[in-house]
């Protein structure tokens, strides 16, 4: 009798232990969060970064089809997702973050998404960076090398990813990296902003120049004399991705190559030598600037 009531006790306080953890897992949302239904493919797992890669379908009135890494809150996850499973989950953005949640996993027999043999190796500070060709924003080619005598700074975007964690932050940094720079002539006259979109198909001249102008706040106004945007044709693009440790899959299904959304931020030196490279979302504006201002010196 004492042992049948004992285990109803130990049960009980059981459950309410665990949906106390539930509860203090949930984070507080704002009035403005949204929540989108996500569909896709896992390609990778990090652990370590809680973070999984999903090469997700079209996340309706938000974004389109994509590879790229998400946040998920579960622990759980992490101890049952792998490579090639099919994955559902809630979708949530609350202003400047966001993440997975409700997480549903359907195991597959073989994993479609298998990454690219000969991918290039990321570079190390001091290796020379080829003179990579692009397009920018006015149609025009340009060339990695006719920067050099100007540090450049350079980041990857994709203009219809609206995630607030991926392009959207790299975008807002790289505005507030302009606008510091415009309150000190010297580091001005000695730097230029690349902003690389690496979906070619979309991002033509066109829409480059207006998620360009958007982001600078001139609009028409705007010349790109000191922020410019390209893209270029798909092996262009994916020989300077590649270069910077950004890694692409083949999907067996559809055959094509597919690059995995991840982030690279790189400070390059006036003699187009690797000065730093920036993995992930974490850098802000004011650790570049220091960065320029190391590499320009006390005359800048």
């Amino acid at each position: 009798m004492y042992r049948k009531y004992f285990s109803v006790i130990l049960i009980l306080a059981t459950v309410t232990a665990s949906a106390l953890i539930g509860c203090k897992r949930q984070p507080t949302l704002s009035a403005n969060a949204k929540r989108f239904d996500l569909k896709g493919k896992v390609v990778s797992v990090e652990k370590s970064q809680y973070t999984v890669t999903i090469a997700h379908e079209d996340i309706k009135d938000y974004m389109p089809a994509m590879t790229m890494p998400f946040k998920v809150k579960d622990n759980w996850v992490f101890e049952v997702v792998k490579p090639g499973d099919r994955v559902g989950a809630a979708y949530i953005v609350d202003g400047a973050n966001s993440w997975l949640e409700e997480v549903v996993i359907t195991n597959e027999i073989s994993d479609t998404a298998s990454p690219v043999s000969g991918s290039a190796v990321e570079p190390k500070p001091g290796d020379e960076m080829p003179n990579y060709r692009l397009i920018n924003q006015d149609g025009k080619a340009i060339k990695v090398h006719d920067y050099k005598g100007k540090a450049l700074l350079l980041t990857f975007i994709f203009t219809r990813c609206q995630d607030p964690e991926q392009c959207t932050l790299m975008s807002t940094n790289f505005a507030a990296l302009n606008r510091e720079l415009q309150k000190q002539p010297a580091l001005y006259d000695q730097t230029h902003l690349l902003s690389i979109s690496f979906d070619p198909e979309y991002d033509t001249p066109k829409v480059l120049r207006s998620y360009g102008a958007a982001y600078t706040g001139k609009y028409t106004e705007e010349t790109f004399d000191h922020w410019e945007f390209a893209s270029g044709s798909a092996d262009e693009v994916r020989g300077i991705a590649q270069y910077f440790g950004l890694r692409y899959y083949k999907d067996e299904q559809s055959g094509k190559d597919q690059m995995i959304h991840s982030l690279r931020t790189a400070v390059i030196g006036p003699d187009s030598k690797i000065v730093k490279i920036y993995r992930g979302n974490e850098w802000k504006p004011d650790e570049i600037l220091k960065d320029v201002q190391t590499v320009l010196g006390p005359k800048a």
